[in-house]
């Protein structure tokens, strides 16, 4: 599985690059405590709400990206988005804790 660190997110992120998808699995109660600006939040618990339609809320082959708290969940995401055919998908190690502690201490941390 393709990984991107949260620092090289942070450079993407500043950079304004538009050409990403940036995607949280988290579950909605963790956005409102922490979220990085420009995700879409689609909770893995939600799946039976989104995932029959994922090829129209989502790119196939656009480059994404997808995060949740540590990187598990966003792992198990984009294994299952490469079963779908999506052809470049990458997981943010370390999640938004790291995300919290290496590149913007006032995401907070939970």
């Amino acid at each position: 599985m393709n990984q991107i660190t949260v620092e090289e997110l942070a450079k993407r992120l500043f950079s304004s690059d538009s050409s990403v998808q940036l995607v949280d699995v988290r579950e909605p109660e963790e956005v409102r405590t922490a979220k990085i600006e420009g995700f879409i939040n689609l909770p893995l618990s939600q799946f039976a709400e989104w995932g029959n339609d994922i090829q129209t809320r989502l790119e196939p082959h656009k480059e994404t990206f997808v995060l949740c708290h540590h990187g598990v969940r966003s792992a198990q995401m984009c294994q299952w988005l490469t079963s779908q055919g999506f052809t470049n998908v990458k997981n943010i190690t370390g999640g938004i804790d790291a995300y919290s502690i290496s590149v913007d201490s006032s995401v907070p941390q939970y």
